[in-house]
């Protein structure tokens, strides 16, 4: 399969501090990762860097065999990087409809297939932005980044505080795009074995730096290991 994401020593931070250090990895058409590893660790770094909101201090990133080191974040996104962050960002003057069509980029992604696999969006779409509860204004946050007909889904935190009725249902979703839809993704989850049941391959950081790389099934079968990297119950 073509490549379709690398990173290859890459040290980026905030200014002058450093987070990430000698990250390195690669990433095909279709796979899927579990971005994992303790609070502050840098994974929410790790999704900043892919969208060029950090300050790269060496290394480089691919994006489909392109160097896009300095590529300006929208011209990013236009390029395929779908990314849906920890605030959600909503927007109380726009409707959940609007939410959609604002951001709608060419591709299979439209209003019928967004409202085919979030019904709950087809029912509030008249509502406004900050009229939905957490829950629902997550799903219209993943429903966004999709109308752009991303190549990658970048998602960070995508169950943080939601009613596990919602995370069934995020869940069902995001198994959707990676089995059947063939879609890329990088999810940071806390829920480690989450996260680790929805991909088919694992990272773990640690203090920036990449610790563990494996397959998913076989980190997630190895619960010693796992507790030991990321400190899951």
């Amino acid at each position: 399969m073509a490549e379709l994401l690398a990173l290859d020593k890459v040290t980026a931070g905030y200014g002058e501090s450093i987070v990430l250090e000698d990250v390195s990895f690669t990433m095909n058409e279709g796979d899927s990762l579990a971005l994992l590893g303790r609070n502050g660790v840098g994974k929410t770094s790790l999704l900043v860097t892919l969208m060029g909101l950090t300050r790269l201090h060496k290394g480089s990133i691919r994006w489909g065999g392109a160097d896009i080191a300095r590529v300006p974040t929208y011209k990013r996104s236009r390029t395929g990087l779908g990314w849906v962050p920890q605030e959600r960002h909503m927007f109380p003057s726009l409707t959940v409809e609007e939410h959609l069509t604002v951001v709608a980029r060419p591709g299979p992604w439209n209003l019928a297939k967004i409202y085919e696999i979030f019904p709950r969006l087809h029912e509030r779409r008249a509502n406004m932005g900050n009229q939905l509860s957490g829950g629902e204004q997550q799903m219209l946050a993943i429903a966004r980044a999709l109308m752009t007909n991303p190549r990658i889904l970048l998602l960070d935190e995508p169950m943080e505080g939601l009613a596990p009725i919602i995370v069934q249902e995020l869940v069902r979703v995001i198994r959707k795009l990676v089995a059947e839809e063939g879609m890329s993704v990088i999810v940071v989850e806390q829920h480690a074995r989450l996260a680790l049941s929805l991909t088919s391959r694992a990272i773990v950081l640690d203090r920036g730096r990449i610790v563990h790389d494996s397959d998913s099934a076989s980190l997630l079968a190895d619960g010693d290991k796992l507790d030991r990297l990321v400190a899951v119950a």
